[in-house]
């Protein structure tokens, strides 16, 4: 297997980019060492992190999911047509120029970020100002001109679906603009769950503390275990079935609903080792004339959130048709809701290993 990348890194193609979360992590310090962050948390930091070019970059340049908001808006014009719209973390405007293409009678589109500048230029050169209202400011400290709208559009998942995700403020909108018989685009997601086989990386990433340039720094292994990896997975690593943990329907769903503890029972398709859990995610769009959406699976078209790699205390030795079993709790961590926190509870009676564990993971 040929070593992948750490953390959300873009493809040789895109420059070698950095991911969102590092480029957050090199805002973050870059505003601690100015001394202008006493009054800053963490949350803040995600909307300074979007005010980076890059990111918007690497997310218009990810095909899989541009194209498909794209043909969703496009081919679906009865969704769209004199209808009122919000675009609800607009960033450069791209779903809201979608949406006046289509037929809007208005889009509103509410970013956060110093993009929304950025976006109110864009929206003036491509002759859209009088379709198009850029708001920036934070949804729920923002007063629309207008009492409803008839559609939200919005791209709000992040890494693991909900690693510094907008769902919350989606939710928010909905709950205070749309119409009764409104839409919310894309309107359901689900996580999944699978095992792979990653010794190469596992003993790069995790082992390589037990022996730094001669010296024991295996006390890092534990912090190193706990932090989730963003990274994408070969399909040939794929050891096991995958599990459907979670479904949200984002038009009837609340906040609540995305703390969640989910069963899972992971099936070996072949006799090999596992060392790690890998999640990702599926949205749909099934307002559309037919059933519309993507997949961040590995099995699929690569896209920028990737997979996110769950990596094992023990090295799982599993007989085909053999089964891990357990329970995983995700919930948003207290001190910022944009982050999150796992708990994963495995157990394992094989022919060749027996075990039974509980690890943390944190994602930051």
């Amino acid at each position: 297997m040929g070593r992948r990348r750490k953390s959300g890194g873009a493809s040789p193609a895109e420059g070698e980019e950095e991911s969102s979360q590092s480029k957050m992590e090199t805002e973050e310090e870059e505003v601690i060492g100015s001394g202008s962050s006493d009054d800053k948390t963490s949350a803040d930091y995600y909307f300074d992190s979007y005010s980076h070019f890059g990111i918007h970059e690497e997310m218009l340049k990810d095909v899989v999911r541009t194209k498909t908001y794209q043909n969703v808006i496009y081919q679906n014009s009865f969704l769209f047509k004199d209808k009122v719209v919000l675009d609800v973390g607009a960033g450069t405007g791209i779903l809201s120029l979608f949406c006046a293409k289509s037929g809007a009678k208005h889009v509103y589109a509410i970013e956060c970020s110093q993009m929304a500048d950025m976006a109110k230029e864009i929206v003036r050169v491509n002759g859209l100002s009088n379709v198009i209202t850029v708001l920036k400011g934070k949804v729920e400290e923002i007063e629309l001109p207008i009492a409803n709208v008839d559609v939200i559009i919005s791209e709000w998942m992040g890494y693991f679906l909900l690693f510094e995700n907008m769902l919350n403020t989606v939710l928010y909108a909905r709950d205070k603009w749309l119409v009764n018989d409104g839409a919310v685009l894309p309107d359901k997601a689900a996580l999944y769950l699978t095992a792979i086989e990653d010794a190469e990386y596992k003993d790069d990433k995790i082992e390589f503390w037990d022996n730094v340039y001669g010296f024991n720094m295996s006390c890092i292994k534990k912090q190193a275990m706990m932090e989730p990896l963003v990274d994408t997975v070969d399909p040939n690593q794929i050891v096991t079935n995958s599990q459907l943990l979670k479904t949200m329907d984002i038009s009837k769903m609340s906040p609540g609903d995305a703390s969640f503890t989910a069963s899972f029972k992971l099936i070996a398709e072949r006799t090999d080792y596992i060392h790690a859990l890998v999640a990702y995610f599926d949205v749909s769009f099934t307002k559309c004339h037919k059933l519309m959406g993507f997949s961040t699976g590995p099995k699929s078209k690569s896209t920028h959130w990737k997979q996110t790699v769950l990596y094992l205390e023990d090295v799982i030795s599993i007989c085909e048709g053999e089964a891990i079993i357990g329970s995983m709790t995700v919930e948003p961590n207290k001190r910022n809701p944009r982050d999150v926190d796992i708990m994963l509870k495995y157990s394992f009676n094989g022919q060749h290993c027996q075990m039974s564990r509980t690890q943390h993971y944190k994602m930051r």
